[in-house]
């Protein structure tokens, strides 16, 4: 079987919860776009609150008066440039999510598939929600055919508004069988599988639950039957990393010694690499940037080598 490897130029959005003075200064310009803020029932508010924070607040971060009444993110594409922002705002067991693009010149680029994508993403492992909730003028035509694609379907509607839903059950089977297209398979065994599920009983949080989502979208192998150029639990693997090659041993958190090279499964780039393989290359933010990685070579794998206690 031929390496697969993951187009770094698919649509890639990522979805930062630290909202800067600049990011408010540039929500401000997006939100006088007339275009942009069309469909917005609360863009007239929305610029207002913003307006009335930069003059009364001299703060360089803005992050907790976003998240008043929800959480606020704004997405950034590949290259860590701002393109919108994403809301989320949880009553009970249901989320809504509110979804802008804000400079029209990255309209039509599939940016707003991909953060409907992450938006689910946090929606359901990280905020537990039941059901995502999202309401769609009955006139924007992008963005009803954005959520259609995603798997969403019309839960009811009046003349001027659309309301479309996702419930966690249906997430997690089109997560299975009908992955995101700027995404590409990743294989995990069966042990390692539950391994990692053990650990995630115990450390359930915001910290872990890119990993959650990671398991749950993996094709699950026996041992026996996985490729020797995947990476898995405790395999040794070369990476690039941006312009910088680590050799790196994929472990659990107790085993974990960064100046040794051996990262944690939970750790950003532990994460990212986990059921990838030789010639898979994909963009992963982490903390304050993008990272573009590339998996190299695997030097070992417990599986290849008999090793199946590991």
């Amino acid at each position: 079987m031929q390496p697969s490897v993951v187009k770094m130029n698919k649509p890639f959005i990522s979805l930062c919860p630290e909202i800067t003075r600049a990011d408010a200064l540039m929500l401000m310009d997006w939100l006088e776009d007339e275009s942009v803020t069309r469909y917005l029932s609360d863009s007239r508010h929305v610029s207002r609150f913003i307006e009335q924070l930069i003059g009364r607040v001299q703060l360089p971060i803005l992050t907790h008066l976003f998240n008043q009444g929800g959480r606020f993110f704004m997405a950034y594409d590949r290259h860590d440039e701002p393109v919108g922002f994403v809301r989320l705002v949880k009553t009970g067991r249901d989320c809504e999510m509110v979804l802008v693009i804000g400079n029209r010149d990255n309209w039509g680029r599939k940016l707003g598939a991909s953060a409907i994508h992450e938006g689910m993403k946090l929606a359901f492992f990280d905020m537990r929600a039941d059901r995502l909730i999202a309401k769609i003028h009955a006139d924007n035509a992008r963005s009803l055919k954005a959520f259609l694609r995603s798997g969403f379907s019309l839960d009811h509607e009046t003349p001027t508004l659309k309301s479309f839903v996702m419930s966690a059950e249906r997430y997690l089977r089109l997560l299975r069988d009908n992955p995101a297209p700027h995404t590409s398979d990743i294989v995990i065994t069966e042990i390692d599988k539950a391994r990692i599920q053990s650990l995630l009983d115990i450390e359930q949080g915001a910290e872990t639950f890119e990993l959650a989502h990671e398991i749950e979208r993996a094709i699950v192998v026996d041992p026996r039957q996985v490729a020797e150029d995947v990476v898995t639990m405790n395999s040794k693997a070369v990476l690039q990393v941006d312009d910088e090659e680590m050799e790196v041993v994929l472990v659990y958190p107790e085993d974990a010694d960064e100046h040794a090279g051996k990262l944690s499964v939970c750790s950003g780039i532990g994460t990212a690499i986990l059921g990838y393989r030789v010639g898979d290359a994909f963009n992963w933010r982490m903390r304050h940037r993008t990272r573009q990685i590339r998996i190299d070579k695997v030097l070992y794998q417990p599986e290849a080598a008999g090793h199946f206690h590991l």
